[in-house]
């Protein structure tokens, strides 16, 4: 038996608290779980600064990832069972094809790195690049165990994650606007936050989903299940993702990484409690995947806790906050009060803050559905449902419910500053009147303009 067909004596079973078990039957799949780079991702955190908000988000993207390979899983063997190929070109699933979907959908998100898109802003890194090396490079266990199927099966595996793989319906199950990984992120981050909102019928959905020649369908009874899937995904975008806080975290943590960045850049120290050993191939612009590979969110952590004793003032100044939960304030604001940003910012620094590290603007904005995905600046196949006929409709076309929020962004602006601006007994009785006029322009959460301004 080669190593591609070779299967395990008995099934191996991961107990998950989304999917109940997440079951491995192929050698392949669970030699790839053993690997190290696989393994480092329980050191990666799956909504990074989230659990500062919702303390039970502590799941790794190891979790995260299993949980993709097994929704996966079960699409195979659904259509496997009801929608088997009877001939070359008829649209149906060729089963030849699942080795190589379990093995995307295992390996989506390995080039995930310590603290995913924070790290990513500051050191300019790419996990979906880094994942692709992985996959590729000869130095990786990940990659020996790819190689012993075929020796083009680690670049076929990157082609699926990367969109170029040939068979549509192999990309779309990792990656449309309802795919595995879509859908696993959902339903394990609305468990692990505590938040219902991103609770769909699963199990409703894998059952009215197939293959036809362009990809994957939804059959046509089955769309208020689909509509169900879209609105736990805006709203988890909306209560979850988007939250202020969290937000307020991660600039804290932005900050931080960009004060020590410029700390090392503009003055070559080496004091005591800052050299950061690891972190160097990142500020010198010159890591290679090994360097990367070392990095989790506890390696950052732990150079945070050193730098909160350090010898600079902002440094330790943000270390302090972000490990001890000191999130920066934060205010909405749109077109007519983006004008009052630069008399914030004055204000603040006026005070005594550098405003480089202790003032920010964050948007973020979300498509709950785009039925144009190619406008996009992350493209996803839209949705399709399939009629009787065979015949298929994008789902806004009929669906009024997902049409009222289609290619409508969702999200705000938010100018974020340090909570002491808003307090009510001013560090000094020189600077009251400044504090005192900063926050004329805060009410309810909302950037205004105040009378007579």
């Amino acid at each position: 038996m080669d190593y591609q067909s070779q299967l395990l004596p008995r099934e191996k079973v991961f107990r998950d608290p989304v999917h109940n078990y997440i079951a491995v039957s192929h050698q392949v799949i669970l030699d790839l779980i053993n690997t190290k780079e696989f393994q480092r991702l329980r050191r990666v955190k799956q909504l990074g600064v989230t659990e500062e908000v919702f303390h039970g988000a502590e799941h790794s993207r190891f979790g995260h990832s299993l949980g993709v390979y097994e929704i996966a899983r079960r699409i195979c063997d659904n259509f496997k069972n009801d929608y088997p190929s009877q001939a070359a070109g008829d649209g149906l699933w060729n089963d030849d094809e699942r080795l190589v979907t379990l093995c995307a959908a295992l390996l989506h998100d390995i080039g995930h790195g310590a603290y995913s898109h924070t790290f990513e802003h500051i050191f300019h890194t790419n996990h979906e690049a880094v994942t692709a090396q992985i996959l590729t490079s000869p130095s990786t266990e990940v990659n020996a165990v790819l190689r012993q199927v075929s020796p083009e099966f680690p670049a076929q595996v990157a082609s699926v994650i990367q969109h170029t793989y040939p068979n549509p319906q192999v990309v779309q199950i990792i990656s449309s606007q309802l795919d595995a990984d879509r859908m696993d992120y959902l339903l394990r981050d609305a468990y692990f936050t505590g938040a219902d909102y991103g609770r769909f019928d699963l199990a409703r959905v894998l059952r009215v989903m197939r293959p036809y020649q362009g990809g994957i369908a939804f059959t046509i009874d089955g769309m208020h299940a689909v509509e169900d899937y879209i609105l736990s995904r805006f709203q988890m975008y909306q209560q979850v993702y988007f939250h202020p806080v969290s937000r307020a975290m991660e600039v804290i943590l932005d900050h931080l990484l960009l004060r020590a960045k410029d700390l090392y850049d503009n003055q070559p120290i080496r004091q005591e409690g800052f050299r950061p050993l690891l972190l160097e191939p990142f500020f010198n612009h010159d890591w290679t995947l090994v360097d990367y590979l070392k990095l989790d969110d506890g390696v950052l952590n732990t150079y945070f806790l050193h730098w909160a004793d350090s010898d600079d003032d902002i440094l330790r100044d943000l270390a302090r906050r972000f490990l001890n939960r000191k999130p920066l304030k934060s205010v909405e604001y749109d077109s007519d009060t983006t004008d009052l940003l630069p008399i914030l910012r004055d204000q603040i620094e006026t005070v005594g803050y550098n405003i480089t590290y202790y003032t920010a603007t964050n948007d973020s904005y979300d498509l709950p559905y785009n039925a144009n995905p190619h406008h996009s600046r992350k493209p996803a196949a839209e949705i399709q449902l399939m009629k009787a006929d065979g015949s298929t409709i994008e789902l806004s076309a009929l669906s009024t419910l997902v049409a009222a929020i289609t290619g409508r962004e969702s999200g705000d602006q938010r100018f974020f500053f340090p909570r002491e601006m808003l307090s009510q007994h001013a560090e000094s009785d020189l600077f009251n009147p400044i504090y005192q006029e900063f926050q004329t322009y805060i009410k309810n959460d909302q950037l205004i303009h105040p009378q007579g301004v």
